[in-house]
């Protein structure tokens, strides 16, 4: 940083940068390149996105390393739609994340591919109503099959039929049957399959705006239809167990893909923590996210929360400021892009 009140009254007095110890940026030299950490490390030295994801890949690679720290996932968007899938089983499946909180599209959408269904191409010809009338449903630009969240459903029925009557669910509870079912009759990888492997506690908040709370409220339709006990869902469980969870950990990071209900509901756990402390005087903390990496496409100017910056989750207590350590890189691009390039990087280094 150039220090303040140095600069002449009269004139100019040129400085070469390295003087005021300020950092080169540096041309990507491809020549040099020979993996994707390579490319990556190289990006960090450049400009505008390439810079971001470099730095992304440096703060996350501080997160995993630090011993101490507890990892928290948060996703939103149509990733498993857009076969981002095997990317976060990769980071489940190395180590790289505690917990992961989700909206229920992804998980419904991973559980379609972890049964190995497929998803396809939509092409700017095809008729959206026509669509519908065959049974394929549009995300964005790609197809899923209404088959495909027929077969899930029988599926999750049967897990449902495996579960006492007098247990109260969440949606943590539910994700590791669902995990364990993949475990036992599944050979190839999934999201939740990968975490009940792991024994990483998926968590999503709104539950009920997704395929399979939709596919439980169908259960109990039908349970109340036949005159049966309906199973209960208690969306406080999770609260209770995520905030018991990261209140015991010493230090807290997040890597949030987009943001939504997910982002902020992993953040909110921190002013949970410090109003559970004043108010009541039992069971809370102050307890702060050390570490942040966000992936998100949307500008702050919009107004909308996945566009709220860290440096703005610092009034609420949600981050440590860096004048205590705090640490965090936002990237304003498409997840499909930045997403694998982070992952992959730092798991090359890792490795190395």
């Amino acid at each position: 940083m150039i220090p303040n009140g140095t600069a002449p009254k009269k004139g100019r007095k040129l400085r070469n940068g390295f003087s005021d110890n300020l950092r080169p940026v540096k041309p990507l030299d491809l020549s040099k390149v020979k993996t994707v950490n390579d490319l990556v490390t190289q990006m960090a030295f450049a400009s505008f996105g390439a810079r971001s994801v470099g730095e992304a890949a440096d703060v996350f690679y501080e997160m995993v390393k630090d011993k101490h720290c507890f990892v928290v996932l948060t996703l939103s968007g149509a990733l498993t739609v857009a076969k981002m899938g095997l990317v976060i089983c990769d980071m489940i499946d190395n180590n790289l994340v505690g917990a992961v909180i989700s909206t229920g599209a992804i998980m419904a959408h991973g559980f379609v591919e972890a049964i190995g269904k497929v998803h396809f191409k939509y092409e700017r010809d095809m008729d959206d109503e026509e669509l519908y009338h065959a049974g394929y449903d549009r995300v964005y630009d790609t197809l899923e099959l209404e088959k495909n969240l027929d077969d899930v459903e029988a599926i999750f029925k049967n897990v449902l039929n495996g579960i006492d009557k007098d247990t109260i669910l969440s949606s943590r509870f539910l994700n590791e049957k669902v995990g364990g079912y993949l475990a036992d009759n599944i050979k190839g990888r999934g999201i939740l399959k990968s975490a009940y492997l792991k024994k990483v506690p998926v968590f999503i908040p709104a539950f009920t705006d997704s395929e399979l709370g939709l596919d439980l409220g169908i259960y109990n339709r039908a349970a109340k239809l036949k005159k049966e006990k309906p199973l209960r869902f208690d969306p406080f469980l999770d609260l209770e167990d995520f905030t018991e969870l990261i209140r015991k950990q010493k230090r807290i990071g997040i890597f949030t893909v987009g943001g939504g209900v997910p982002r902020n509901w992993a953040q909110q756990v921190s002013p949970y923590l410090d109003i559970i402390d004043k108010r009541i005087k039992s069971g809370g903390g102050f307890k702060r996210y050390h570490y942040g990496v966000r992936i998100c496409p949307e500008p702050t100017h919009w107004g909308g929360l996945s566009g709220c910056t860290y440096s703005e989750g610092i009034s609420w207590g949600k981050f440590a400021p860096p004048s205590e350590g705090g640490k965090w890189a936002e990237v304003y691009a498409d997840a499909t892009i930045a997403l694998p390039l982070v992952v992959k990087a730092v798991v090359e280094r890792l490795k190395k």
